[in-house]
């Protein structure tokens, strides 16, 4: 749409292919295992056992360690009594280390279980078998812990799979019989009673109903749904407005549905999201990297100061046994558990809440990148604007009623399905209300300049100033031309109407922004985003107008898709960092460009899902602040976990160096590695701060 063009159409830009999907790394460590492993690991033992049982058996092991020491120190009784007990406790604490660190050494990995293992044996070969019990009970319990609450993340992740129902009621000619929803193809028609869950995603053919869609868009508020006029002619389900789709998953209101299939039960929106929400889990953060790379320096380094402590007793007054107890020690105090679990167990944790509020998140990358953006640009139709043109504007010439004007222009106009011509009609005929119009015939169009028809018997024009700069009648008069030069400068579509030879005034029409865009830049603002820009393929008086109604600092217009990718390229050589708002379609090349792209409206749309960054399934803008906000908390929690497991480190090392033990020792080391665990996990209870309240 034009500033002086009242039949010009807001075209989008061409569809680019998106960019190949992310993928898991497969090298995304968790608690010195890749968090899927040691987890799986986990449930597999639960189906032998049942579930909780590592927890289970690593209490048993405390018990008999407990109980071997009392017995030890206060009771009188044979030595092989309390050793007995240890050997216990070993077992309890050592069953599923030992079947872990078998299973990582088939792969030609030595990790944190082995190294505990050799560690307890140390200890059992020195006649320490209590402090080697202590260790496995350490150890045992809080990697037991761990795994619980890691699962804890996880399953947030997995109740969103759960959300479908397991059957559907599918029309065959006049009957409905039951059939499991895997079994339901594209093209079958679904019954949907009320209160029920929608069993797959469609459009409505039979019924109105109020839809909830929080399970997948985060929208709060039930969405009214009505079926499509003719469901037959219609070509692509994607392209239909939200009031026809429905997606599986969601809750039905009080009234009974129909619903067309447009995607089995593997393809469709929810199982798309489980899928990729699951896949984020091995998006590696910057911080990840730097872990990574920190570990591989880090841990020969260890292992060769481990060796050097084997042969102090060569250099220093102390047997071999106080030697290797002291390599022991260090080996276990240094090994970086919480600092290969803090940024996975926070990003896990941070894509699981945000996928629960119709945020996903593909990838620790995106989730920690999203808290530090500085500028954010928005594209201007569909983004900040409704993406539809209103009437907003009515200007009667000298002498008019606004009411002639407004059914003289709905009468003409109801004739062309042009998308401006539609909204005059629509805005009219609500202004109007049941006022008679007149009657139109013999709509005829002139290129690029307007329209003209008889409007009981009388030629009338409707178009821009130099529509009547070319057509015989009176010229355009001063009152009218001010008027229309007015709107233009506030960027408006301007449409003059003359009926004969009295020029009845002149409207003005917009993309007028949502109704929440001003409090969400508001909100983008107060969050620390010092920089917001509108990008617009309209002219710069639009774009101008829309930006300064809905505060946004800049706008730049007249751009064609090339000069949106230059312009996000501008932006990050001056900002660093910066995400791009759009639809994931007509907007890819400039979301690709921008270092987060965040598409909106993302549900059933397979190109947002997978060109964005971050998607926000509800077409609502909302849930932009949301998604900055928790990614800025879950960065914090990552820097906060980071910091933790560094300064743990950096006092274990020295500390056993000259002397603390392997149980105090293991009781710090697996506490930092919970304290991780549990401060990640506090993400999963996210709320959004509320949003300062409007000024009139």
């Amino acid at each position: 749409m034009t500033g002086n063009h009242p039949h010009a159409h807001a075209g989008h830009t061409q569809a680019v292919a998106p960019e190949e999907p992310m993928r898991p790394d497969d090298d995304h460590q968790g608690h010195d295992h890749a968090p899927g492993e040691g987890h799986d690991e986990a449930h597999a033992h639960g189906v032998i056992f049942g579930y909780n049982i590592e927890l289970v058996f690593a209490v048993a092991s405390g018990v008999c360690v407990g109980v071997g020491w009392l017995l030890d120190t206060f009771a009188p009784v044979h030595w092989g009594a309390p050793v007995g007990l240890y050997v216990a406790a070993y077992f309890f604490g050592g069953y599923f280390t030992v079947q872990e660190a078998i299973g990582k050494i088939r792969r030609r990995q030595f990790e944190i279980d082995f190294l505990m293992l050799v560690a307890a044996a140390g200890a059992a070969a020195l006649g320490e078998f209590f402090e080697g019990a202590l260790l496995l009970f350490l150890f045992s319990i809080g990697h037991a812990l761990e795994n619980y609450a890691m699962g804890r993340a996880r399953r947030a992740i997995e109740a969103l799979a759960e959300l479908a129902p397991d059957t559907a009621r599918v029309r065959r000619g006049d009957d409905v019989i039951e059939t499991p929803v895997e079994e339901l193809a594209v093209g079958d028609t679904v019954v949907v009673r009320p209160d029920e869950r929608i069993a797959a995603d469609g459009f409505v053919v039979v019924g109105q109903s109020a839809v909830d869609q929080s399970p997948i868009t985060g929208e709060s508020i039930p969405v009214d749904k009505r079926p499509v006029d003719n469901p037959d002619a219609v070509v692509d389900p994607e392209a239909l407005d939200k009031v026809y789709r429905v997606f599986a998953g969601t809750i039905n209101g009080s009234g009974v549905l129909e619903v067309r299939v447009t995607r089995r039960a593997g393809e469709n929106t929810l199982a798309r999201v489980v899928e990729m929400v699951a896949g984020a889990e091995g998006g590696k953060s910057p911080t990840q990297r730097f872990t990574d790379k920190f570990q591989r320096i880090f841990v020969p380094a260890v292992l060769a100061l481990v060796v050097l402590l084997l042969f102090a007793p060569l250099v220093l007054d102390e047997s071999f046994a106080e030697g290797f107890y002291r390599a022991m020690a260090v080996l276990v105090a240094a090994s970086p558990c919480a600092l290969a679990i803090a940024t996975p167990s926070a990003v896990l944790s941070g894509v699981a809440r945000a996928g629960r509020g119709g945020v996903l998140v593909k990838g620790g990358s995106a989730l920690e990148n999203l808290g530090t953006l500085t500028a954010i640009a928005f594209d201007k139709t569909g983004t900040i604007t409704r993406g539809e043109p209103r009437l907003t504007d009515v200007v009667p010439g000298d002498g008019v009623e606004e009411s002639e004007l407004l059914s003289v222009a709905a009468a003409v106009e109801e004739l062309s399905d042009h998308p401006l011509a539609r909204a005059v009609v629509r805005d009219a005929d609500g202004r109007l209300g049941n006022a008679e119009r007149p009657t139109a015939r013999g709509l005829k169009s002139i290129t690029g300049r307007g329209v003209r028809a008889d409007v009981d018997g009388e030629a009338t024009h409707i178009g821009k100033d130099d529509l009547f700069a070319e057509v015989e009648g009176p010229p355009l008069p001063d009152a009218v031309r001010a008027s229309v030069e007015r709107l233009e400068e506030a960027g408006r579509t301007t449409m003059i109407v003359r009926r004969g030879d009295r020029y009845l005034g002149v409207l003005g029409l917009m993309d007028t922004p949502r109704a929440d865009a001003a409090a969400v830049i508001r909100e983008l603002h107060d969050m620390g985003v010092r920089r917001t820009i509108m990008i617009s393929g309209d002219n710069g008086k639009v774009a101008d107008a829309v930006a300064r109604e809905v505060g946004i600092d800049e706008a730049w217009g007249d751009l064609m898709p090339d000069d949106k990718v230059a312009a996000i390229e501008k932006l990050r050589a001056g900002e660093g960092r910066v995400a791009m708002v759009g639809d994931g379609v007509n907007d890819a090349p400039a979301m690709a460009a921008a270092t987060v792209g965040v598409a909106m409206g993302a549900a059933g749309s397979d190109v947002a899902l997978e060109t964005a960054d971050v998607a926000l399934m509800a077409d609502d803008l909302r849930h932009l602040p949301f998604a900055v906000g928790l990614s800025r908390k879950s960065r914090g929690i990552i820097r906060q976990n980071l910091w933790l497991s560094l300064g743990m480190v950096a006092f274990l090392v020295p500390a056993t160096i000259f002397g603390l033990g392997i149980g105090p020792a293991v009781a710090l080391h697996e506490g930092s590695t919970l304290i991780v665990v549990f401060n990640a996990l506090r993400l999963l209870a996210y709320r959004q701060s509320a949003p300062r309240t409007a000024t009139a």
